[in-house]
């Protein structure tokens, strides 16, 4: 496990997690402001490998993990932490559709700025598309700051860069 909230655990993705995985990365609602296409089961088997390899790689800069409910151990979503191209720390999360609604975001956003603060890290950033009120709203509720809007290269999206100095 890489932390804990009261509902929730962060830990490393497993190739058992193909299913959850893949309703995940098939739903176009999930990855409407997100990067990435929707995937096939065959597609999404062979990122979650590459996803799992990363882990032993040195040097890795991409970490993806699960986030599982406690009550259940069911897989709810993924959590990003990411180097970005200014080499600062991006964090990002995302879950199934039906996870939605719940808090989890607020409670996994919360407990991981914890976490990065723990590991040392001065600052985090998150990027959210503009159209994603729900997820500006998180990060604001944790006093991110907005430092830049942009238009994101990869999904041509209006994007605000928000930040929080540890």
């Amino acid at each position: 496990m890489i932390f804990e909230t009261e509902r929730l655990e962060v830990r490393k993705l497993r190739k058992t997690d193909v299913h959850p995985f893949f309703e995940l990365e098939s739903n176009p609602e999930v990855l409407q402001y997100a990067t990435g296409e929707v995937k096939t089961l065959q597609e999404c088997e062979k990122e979650l490998e590459a996803l799992i390899f990363k882990y032993e790689k040195e040097g890795n800069n991409f970490w993806i993990y699960a986030i599982v409910r406690k009550l259940d151990k069911e897989f709810i979503g993924t959590l990003a932490l990411v180097k970005d191209e200014e080499e600062n720390d991006e964090i990002g999360y995302r879950f199934i559709q039906r996870f939605w609604r719940n808090g989890y975001a607020t409670e996994i956003c919360k407990a991981l700025i914890v976490y990065c603060k723990s590991i040392g890290m001065k600052k985090i950033i998150g990027n959210v598309v503009d159209e994603n009120v729900a997820s500006a709203k998180v990060l604001e509720k944790f006093n991110f700051v907005k430092v830049k809007t942009f238009i994101s290269e990869d999904i041509g999206l209006p994007e605000t860069k928000y930040e929080l100095i540890l």
